[in-house]
């Protein structure tokens, strides 16, 4: 158990990588604790909108409020944003993939989790290609196979004569780049904000055991850290849903 959750503090015997503790000699599937932690929010994601759902009364309160709040704010701040009114129907998708990513990238200022799962490059990357399979698809049922690509790699106002440099460009990026910057970026972002709250929990740490008043300053900026890293954790998954919600909208409003 203790190498599966993070009982040592600061974590740093395991940064990334966490041993397997289930089926560990198997090639094609193990479990460790970043795959416990996807359990997890699955459980918990499914769990509280089930109770949301089970407990509606006209006047919203507890859960349901939060849960309504959460709808709300994916209605108005991404889908009508991005995609309008004809969205509206993707908005079950919306709300899962915000709340998974959200609960994902929380689990780093969780005590003896202490790992955003989302700084490991492989689940980002899936959710992006899921997010790139399901707005291909998508796009050429809107608007036929050919109508589409020809919708996503020659943008309209461009001189024919350029149209052998943009081509190129608009297909590796629309059919190769998106996806893997859409990871990328919340990889990015949950993984640098990991290793500086180790660094502030390590040095903390190391200056307590020397002087506890140096161990003052590092305290602090190590739970003004954590408080950051939780408006980090709500602005990754925020911005890799209304990036998402923006390709679903391009491939259902082409520009010409």
């Amino acid at each position: 158990m203790h190498h599966v959750l993070a009982l040592d503090f600061p974590p740093v015997a395991h940064l990334i990588r966490w041993p397997n503790f289930l089926f560990k000699d198997s090639k094609y599937f193990a479990v460790n604790k970043v795959v416990l932690e996807m359990w997890l929010a699955v459980i918990l994601v499914g769990a509280f909108y089930f109770i949301a759902a089970r407990r509606r009364a006209l006047v919203p309160t507890g859960v349901q409020n939060v849960a309504e709040m959460a709808i709300e704010f994916v209605q108005n701040g991404i889908i009508l944003q991005t995609m309008g009114p004809e969205g509206l129907g993707w908005t079950p998708f919306m709300l899962m993939l915000f709340s998974f990513i959200f609960v994902l990238n929380v689990f780093e200022i969780i005590p003896f989790l202490q790992m955003p799962v989302t700084a490991r490059m492989a689940l980002p990357m899936f959710m992006a290609l899921l997010v790139w399979v399901l707005y291909n698809i998508f796009g050429i049922a809107k608007q036929g196979p050919w109508h589409y690509l020809k919708n996503s790699v020659a943008p309209p106002g461009v001189p024919k004569a350029m149209y052998l440099l943009v081509v190129p460009i608009e297909f590796v990026t629309h059919f190769f780049v998106k996806p893997f910057a859409l990871a990328l970026r919340v990889f990015a972002n949950l993984l640098a904000g990991h290793l500086i709250l180790i660094t502030f929990a390590v040095l903390a740490t190391a200056l307590f055991t020397s002087t506890k008043i140096g161990a003052v300053l590092p305290g602090a900026l190590l739970i003004a850290l954590t408080g950051f890293e939780l408006l980090v954790s709500f602005l990754q998954a925020y911005i890799f849903t209304i990036l998402t919600a923006v390709f679903v909208g391009g491939a259902m409003h082409p520009e010409h």
